[in-house]
């Protein structure tokens, strides 16, 4: 009974409550949750408010560094929580550029400035005629994997005042005009006197280019030498330099790697196989290329030399032998386009393992006729031969100056676009056929981060017309004139008593003298010792 009272006794005083008190209670306790809940993310807004108007805390992504080293990832040295709004860098974007090693170098503005204390200081060389929608690409490439110099000896497009103004305004550039006094020059060269390139001289089109190359380069190396150069390369606009084999994209480290006592470094080509009839801009859009010979096992390569050629003269449409790359030294001279030699030793060469140089070769349906329009060749099987090295280049010229654009679209397809797709996947597996997609993403980059259209946007508007007269003369004008001024210039020199200039020549030097190396096509089936299945 006791115990039934004194359960009655503690339930009393909620039964005496009245029903509104309870509902009122329950209505403060919500406001009051409401309440919490609004000022907690305001007191945290303003918080963070506070921290990043004071550049407060420090960003946990700082702790991502190594231990032991105060190099941040690159992008990582201020996120944008942490940095100060009045006083951040520009853009936090900018710091992408910053890594712990600088041989990848994204340098800190578009202009890509040399940094002076990298090395080794690589320059560049070519003879161009080309544009700027080709060299631009072409240059800057070279600059973001290492590059440091480029000496352009320019005509035609190149060598015009809108193209050769911006080209002079983009830092270590070398604008080199075939100028009269230029000409001259190189007419008193001693490569006239030499033997090795003289199985080129007086001929034209592709012969007259070469020796053009030659006398280029041999000035080159010169002017490499005076701005402190290591190492020289010569390229033209139409190939780009793929460092594969260093432990980074980079052809600095690739360089850097070279034993001491190794004058050359030969870099072996691939050659652009294009899938398509339309390419407008081979280098971003061509990922396959055919690897050279000396990347590819002797069996595998004589053994698929029928799929790969096609019917073609060789296995490559034009050159197998590669380009290469000299450590400037006394004594270095060129070795025609392809090679650098020695006047008084043999140096010593190797070849790359892996790296290699990407040749976009008839990348474009309008290449076949651009070939035809540039030399005065008769498109006859015996007159091609005195314009063109390579059987291929004759083939095309030919079909380009006798066909009409249908037939020559066929023979286009026919012998130089990979259409078959069951041939194209035997290749690529077989390893004869790669893909590489580095530079096609390095120049992208470039030119969606608007790289090119600034250099245009930024170069100097106008050259004084007297000014640039000064600087270009008529020789410039045309292919043609260039071409016939620079042989006619030796005429009287020929008579000379090869007695004396043998006699000049009587330094040990001549047992160096192998003939320059020309374009070359790589080993063909009667090169194939090793008995193997076809």
């Amino acid at each position: 009974m006791t115990n039934h009272h004194h359960h009655h006794h503690l339930h009393a005083p909620l039964r005496s409550t009245p029903q509104s008190s309870s509902s009122s209670s329950s209505q403060t306790f919500t406001s009051k949750v409401l309440l919490l809940l609004t000022l907690l993310p305001l007191s945290l807004a303003a918080l963070a408010f506070i921290l990043q108007w004071r550049g407060g805390i420090p960003d946990p992504t700082t702790r991502w560094s190594p231990p032991g080293s105060h190099h941040l990832f690159p992008g990582m040295d201020a996120s944008p929580l942490s940095s100060a709004v009045v006083h951040s860098t520009p853009s936090d974007c900018l710091s992408l550029g910053r890594s712990a090693s600088p041989s990848f170098p994204y340098y800190q503005n578009w202009k890509f400035d040399s940094v002076s204390n990298l090395r080794p200081k690589i320059c560049i060389t070519t003879s161009t005629s080309a544009g700027l929608d080709q060299i631009l690409p072409w240059m800057f490439y070279h600059k973001v994997i290492g590059a440091t110099t480029f000496l352009l000896f320019v005509e035609g497009k190149a060598a015009s005042p809108e193209v050769a103004k911006i080209l002079e305004s983009i830092p270590g550039v070398k604008v080199i005009y075939r100028t009269k006094q230029l000409e001259e020059q190189q007419a008193n060269s001693r490569i006239w006197n030499e033997t090795w390139l003289s199985s080129f001289f007086y001929k034209p089109c592709n012969y007259e280019l070469f020796v053009k190359q030659s006398l280029n380069m041999e000035m080159a190396i010169v002017m490499a030498r005076d701005a402190g150069m290591d190492w020289i390369i010569h390229l033209d606009t139409d190939e780009l330099l793929h460092p594969a084999g260093a432990k980074e994209y980079s052809l600095r480290q690739l360089l850097l790697d070279v034993p001491r006592n190794v004058d050359m470094v030969i870099f072996p080509n691939y050659e652009s196989s294009v899938e398509r009839d339309d390419i407008k801009e081979p280098f971003t859009e061509v990922s396959m290329f055919k690897r050279n010979y000396d990347h590819v096992p002797k069996d595998t390569y004589f053994g698929m030399y029928k799929e790969s050629t096609r019917g073609n003269p060789n296995y490559f449409l034009t050159y197998g032998n590669g380009k290469s790359a000299a450590r400037i030294q006394d004594h270095l001279r060129p070795n025609g386009a392809h090679r650098w030699h020695n006047y008084m030793k043999t140096p010593n060469e190797v070849k790359f393992e892996e790296a290699a140089v990407l040749h976009y070769t008839y990348a474009r349906f309008s290449d076949l006729t651009s070939r035809r329009d540039r030399c005065g060749c008769k498109p006859t099987k015996e007159d091609v031969k005195r314009c063109f090295m390579l059987e291929f280049d004759r083939s095309a010229f030919i079909v380009a100056s006798t066909a009409t654009k249908d037939e020559m679209l066929k023979w286009y397809h026919e012998h130089i676009v990979w259409d078959d797709k069951d041939i194209k996947l035997k290749l690529l597996r077989k390893g004869i056929l790669t893909r590489i997609f580095a530079p096609m993403a390095i120049i992208q980059g470039l030119r969606e981060s608007g790289v090119f259209s600034s250099v245009i946007a930024s170069a100097p508007t106008a050259l004084s017309k007297e000014k640039f007269l000064l600087t270009i003369d008529s020789s410039n004008s045309s292919r043609a004139t260039a071409s016939q001024s620079l042989p006619s210039r030796k005429i009287g020199r020929i008579g000379e008593s090869k007695a004396t200039i043998r006699k000049a020549l009587e330094v040990d030097a001549a047992e160096f003298e192998e003939a320059a190396v020309p374009p070359l096509s790589p080993p063909g089936m009667d090169d194939n010792h090793l008995s193997v299945r076809v």
